[in-house]
């Protein structure tokens, strides 16, 4: 892999993390004693409204929560294999099947940066 790909993939990696990181903010927090891992931010019920409207409005905040657990797990999965592909470039491992030890195909690379096994050992 010539240098000057490898920076260009250096670059979209790190872009990655920082758009990742800009699109959890919005709904979790980074949890301070457990490194890469968020959180997302549970409702807070102020107890505003009356009666069933309250509740209704409660009952709509929970699921959202519910709904947006997933998206944090997820992405905090992506941006663990962004972190990961970044030491790996450091350390001058990048592009290296993590399973049968060949080169990851530069066109794979190109599409999926955080790539850690090449096609045949990925299936």
């Amino acid at each position: 892999m010539t240098k000057k790909l490898l920076s260009e993939l250096k670059e979209k990696l790190e872009k990655q993390k920082i758009s990742i990181e800009a699109e959890l903010g919005k709904f979790a927090r980074k949890d301070k004693k457990l490194k890469g891992d968020w959180d997302t931010r549970y409702p807070k019920f102020n107890g505003g409204g009356a009666g069933s409207q309250a509740l209704e409005d409660a009952a709509d905040q929970v699921e959202e929560y519910v709904t947006l657990l997933p998206i944090e797990h997820s992405m905090e999965l992506q941006l663990q294999n962004i972190s990961l592909a970044l030491e790996k470039i450091k350390k001058g491992k990048y592009g290296k099947c993590e399973k049968c030890g060949k080169r990851i195909p530069e066109e794979r690379l190109k599409v999926y940066q955080e790539a850690r096994m090449c096609t045949k050992c990925e299936k």
